[in-house]
C-alpha cells in the first residue's frame, strides 16, 4: 500500500496502480477496519466479498490493548488477532502488495488485505488530538483518500462518534452491516397474521378440513399460501368465532393450518395463568407444544413475557415432567453505574440481575392452590429448587439435556453470543429467549444488529421455531400509559 515514505514510494505506488486498473473494471472499494469492528466480529476480515481491506497500525495497537481478560469482547480480540496473524503469515512478502484473502477465507473473499507499513502523517484540524487512537485511524483513511482518488476509500466503524467525525472531515463512513438483520425494526417478522376478510372465499376452493383429538386441521390453497411461513399465527380480527390457527405446514402453494388450544379459557390454565389477549395465547401454545424446541418472544415492558414462560415451564417440569428443571439466564449490563463486585456463589451473585424473575415467582406462587402460608412456601421452595440461575459467563462447553432453558434480557446479546447460547441445547431442550428490542442497553448493538433480531430473522420458517411478538401490555394501566406517552 502507499506510504509517506520515499524509499517504499516505488514498491507501494506498483502495488497500487495494479490494484487501481482492477478498481476501475469492478468498482472494488478499500474499506478500513475501525478496532471495534474486529472486536464484534473478528470473521468481519472475510466479510467484504471482492472489496479490498486496510488495517491501521492503530488498530492493531487497540486489539493488542484490549485481549487481555474473560469477556465475550477479550475473546473477540484475541481471535482476531489470531486470524490476522494466520493470514499474514500465509503471506509474509505480500504485506506491502497486499494478501489475498482467498485463501484463508476459504473462498469467502476475493479481495486483499493490506496493513499499514509506514508512518502516516496528516495534519488534522486542531480540534483532533493526534493522541487519541480514534483521530490517528481518521488520519490514515484521509491519507488513503487523498492517495487513493481513484476508488472509494470508506470507514467502517461501529462507534457512532466516530462515524460523525469522519463524515465532517469529508470522508466516507458507514457502520458494519454483516449481521445487521434490517435497518427499520417494523419491518421485524412478528409471527402473525391478520387474515383478510375475503379470505376464504379466495382460498376455501378444494379445501380439505377433518377433526383430530382436540384440533380442526384445513387444507388450502390461495394467492396467501407461498408467503406463509411454517409455525406462523393467523387470525380473523372479528367474527362469532373467528378463527386462531398455526400454520403447521407450508408446501408453496398449499398451507395446512391447525386451530390452537384456547389458553384464554382457565380450564386450560397454564400454573393458574390464562391468556389475556391474541398473542399471549399464542405465546402459550408454542411455549405448551413439545415439538417447538426454540421460541422467541419480543414485546415492550408489561406483556407477559416472563410470566407465560414461567408458568410453561413450571407446569412441563413439575406437572408433565417434561423437562427436568428451568434454567434461567440472562446478560449483565447495567442501565445505571454499576455496584461493583457481589458476593456469594455464582446464584447469588446473579439473584440482584433476576428481580424479575422473583416478582413472577411470587405471582405464580400465589396461584398455587389455597395452602394457606405453609402451602406456599412449601410450593416456593419446591419452585426455586426445579429453577437455576446461570451466568453466561460459564455457558460455554455445556450441554443441556432435558431442560427448559430461558435467556432474558436477549435484546442485549450479540449474534455470536446468542449462537454460544443456543448451541448448549442438547437432546430433550427447549430455549426460550426473550426481550424488548426497544431497551437495549449493550454498547455498540442496535435494534437491528441485536442478536435477539438476528433469531428471530434467521430461524423463521424452521418447523421446530416459533415467534411472537407481544403487542398488548397487561401489567397495569399506569404501566401501559408510561409505555405509551414516555
Amino acid at each position: 500500500m502507499p506510504a509517506t515514505a520515499k524509499t517504499k514510494t516505488k514498491v507501494t505506488t506498483s502495488a497500487a496502480a495494479k490494484r487501481s486498473k482492477a478498481t476501475k473494471k469492478t468498482g472494488c472499494k478499500l474499506f478500513v477496519l475501525d478496532t471495534n469492528v474486529l472486536m464484534h466480529d473478528p470473521t468481519s476480515l472475510f466479510r467484504f466479498e471482492e472489496h479490498d481491506l486496510f488495517v491501521p497500525m492503530m488498530t492493531l495497537e487497540e486489539l493488542d490493548n484490549n485481549k487481555k481478560g474473560t469477556t465475550e469482547l477479550a475473546r473477540n480480540t484475541r481471535q482476531a488477532s489470531r486470524m490476522l496473524d494466520e493470514i499474514v503469515s500465509s503471506a509474509p512478502d505480500d504485506i506491502v502488495a497486499g494478501i489475498a484473502l482467498e485463501g484463508p477465507s476459504r473462498n469467502m473473499a476475493s479481495g486483499h488485505l493490506f496493513l499499514q507499513t509506514e508512518a502516516i502523517n496528516v495534519v488534522l484540524p486542531a480540534a483532533l488530538p493526534t493522541a487519541r487512537g480514534d483521530n490517528q485511524i481518521l488520519a490514515v483513511v484521509m491519507h488513503l483518500a487523498e492517495h487513493h482518488a481513484e476508488r472509494e476509500v470508506i470507514l467502517v466503524s461501529k462507534d457512532i462518534n466516530m462515524r460523525i467525525k469522519a463524515r465532517a472531515l469529508g470522508l466516507a463512513a458507514q457502520d458494519y452491516f454483516n449481521d445487521k438483520v434490517l435497518e427499520d425494526s417494523d419491518l421485524l417478522y412478528t409471527g402473525t397474521r391478520e387474515l383478510p376478510a375475503d379470505f376464504w372465499e379466495s382460498h376455501g376452493r378444494g379445501m380439505e378440513s377433518w377433526k383430530e383429538e382436540s384440533h380442526t386441521y384445513y387444507r388450502l390453497t390461495g394467492p396467501l399460501a407461498p408467503d406463509m411461513l411454517i409455525n406462523e399465527f393467523v387470525y380473523e380480527p372479528e367474527g362469532d368465532n373467528p378463527l386462531q390457527a398455526r400454520v403447521k405446514e407450508a408446501n408453496g402453494s398449499s398451507i395446512l393450518l391447525e386451530t390452537l388450544v384456547d389458553y384464554s379459557h382457565h380450564k386450560n390454565n397454564v400454573w393458574g395463568i390464562t391468556a389475556r389477549n391474541r398473542e399471549q395465547n399464542f405465546a402459550l401454545n408454542l411455549l405448551m407444544n413439545p415439538d417447538i424446541d426454540f421460541v422467541t418472544l419480543l414485546g415492550q415492558a408489561g406483556t407477559g413475557k416472563t410470566l407465560l414462560t414461567l408458568a410453561a415451564g413450571l407446569t412441563q417440569v413439575l406437572e408433565s415432567k417434561r423437562y427436568a428443571e428451568i434454567i434461567m439466564t440472562r446478560v449483565t449490563v447495567s442501565v445505571g453505574e454499576d455496584i461493583g463486585f457481589l458476593p456469594g456463589t455464582e446464584e447469588e451473585k446473579m439473584t440482584p440481575w433476576m428481580g424479575a424473575l422473583e416478582d413472577n415467582l411470587d405471582v405464580l406462587n400465589g396461584t398455587a392452590g389455597e395452602g394457606g402460608d405453609w402451602g406456599r412456601a412449601a410450593t416456593r421452595d419446591l419452585i426455586r429448587n426445579r429453577i437455576k440461575i446461570k451466568s453466561l459467563n460459564f455457558m460455554r462447553g455445556r450441554t443441556f439435556l432435558n431442560k427448559f432453558l430461558i435467556i432474558d434480557e436477549a435484546q442485549n446479546l450479540t449474534p455470536k453470543q446468542m449462537k454460544t447460547l443456543i448451541t448448549r441445547a442438547g437432546p430433550g431442550t427447549k430455549v426460550v429467549c426473550m426481550g424488548n428490542i426497544a431497551q437495549i442497553d449493550t454498547p455498540y448493538l442496535t435494534e437491528g444488529s441485536s442478536g435477539l433480531t438476528f433469531v428471530v430473522d434467521r430461524f423463521k420458517g424452521w418447523a421446530h421455531s416459533g415467534h411472537v411478538t407481544l403487542q398488548r401490555g397487561e401489567r397495569s394501566r399506569l404501566a401501559d400509559h408510561a409505555a405509551d406517552v414516555l
